[in-house]
């Protein structure tokens, strides 16, 4: 067990998991690992734009897509200008201080990452992190970005300090064909993200002093249903079309409440897929490739053959 606080270190490749592919090894080594879930979403309204898909997703990702007080058949777009007139707690009001930033180089999520109380970086701050300090003996000419990233978290050349800049770092990568991250000669988005995990992994490998103290996760979306086609919608069936007599089931399954209520338009098909991993802390499964289709077939074992979803946006199980 870790013997000073977790730093949280979140990789959130929104709408890459369509793109996923069996040459993305390292993400698939982080999974066999990890623990592995499923974070459930609400269904989309009718018609709805790509940023204001990418807020209400996020919004549900940091649990604050139900902080308002409002009744259970409106509708909420947790949009920049929503949130003008209902004003959330900030993260660190949320959680006893937390110091949190977020990278990303989408202006629709600087702008709502800023009202939540992350401090919010542009893609190109990261490769600015340690440049006043490269004379320093301790710290190489070129850093790796992960190694920037683990610097802002006090885990630095491989040791763990007392203290950090921050206790949270979330990384927001969008997917090809929207606001996109510099990717430096690399193919895609998802192939940096796939590089990046290695990286960490690396650094922080079973039995180094920050193996223990890194929590990692890696979550990735399919972004829009509507826009994956049908392959995506193979990829991850419909609960609710394999057991169309689900919804009667009591008690209810836990991804479909919070706070002791049932949540209205939860989504069952086309989930977040979440891997959590921290040396010698969170649980190893049994997934041996990071999609759902493995996921999905751990949770039948997990829960004794019952296909529920153990981890969700809305409501731990």
């Amino acid at each position: 067990m870790a013997d000073k606080p977790s730093r949280g270190l979140i990789l959130y490749g929104d709408g890459l998991m369509p793109f996923l592919s069996p040459s993305h090894s390292h993400i698939h080594s982080l999974a066999s690992r990890a623990s592995c879930g499923f974070l459930a979403l609400r269904d989309p309204p009718p018609t709805e734009s790509e940023d204001d898909r990418v807020i209400r997703d996020l919004a549900q990702l940091l649990d604050v897509y139900d902080i308002y007080n409002i009744k259970d058949d409106d509708f909420i777009n947790p949009s920049v200008d929503f949130l003008k007139q209902f004003p959330v707690p900030t993260i660190s009001e949320r959680f006893m201080g937390m110091r949190a930033t977020l990278f990303t180089n989408c202006a629709t999520t600087q702008s709502f990452g800023t009202k939540l109380g992350f401090n919010v970086k542009d893609f190109d701050e990261l490769m600015k992190i340690g440049s006043d300090n490269l004379q320093s003996e301790n710290i190489p000419s070129s850093l790796s970005s992960a190694a920037r990233l683990l610097m802002l978290l006090g885990l630095e050349d491989r040791k763990v300090a007392e203290t950090s800049e921050y206790d949270l770092v979330l990384l927001h990568v969008r997917r090809a064909g929207t606001a996109t991250i510099k990717k430096e000669n690399l193919n895609d988005e998802l192939e940096w993200l796939n590089k990046l995990v290695g990286e960490i992994t690396h650094i922080a490998e079973p039995g180094s002093p920050i193996a223990s103290h890194l929590h990692l996760s890696l979550v990735l979306s399919y972004g829009s249903p509507l826009l994956n086609g049908d392959s995506s919608s193979l990829n991850s069936l419909a609960l609710k079309e394999m057991h169309p007599n689900l919804s009667l089931l009591r008690p209810c399954q836990s991804y479909t409440m919070k706070g002791g209520r049932i949540l209205n338009g939860i989504r069952h098909h086309h989930p977040m897929l979440v891997a959590q991993w921290q040396e010698a802390v969170t649980r190893k499964d049994m997934a041996r490739l990071f999609s759902f289709q493995e996921f999905k077939e751990l949770m039948f074992l997990r829960n004794g053959m019952c296909p529920v979803f153990t981890l969700t946006v809305d409501g731990m199980a």
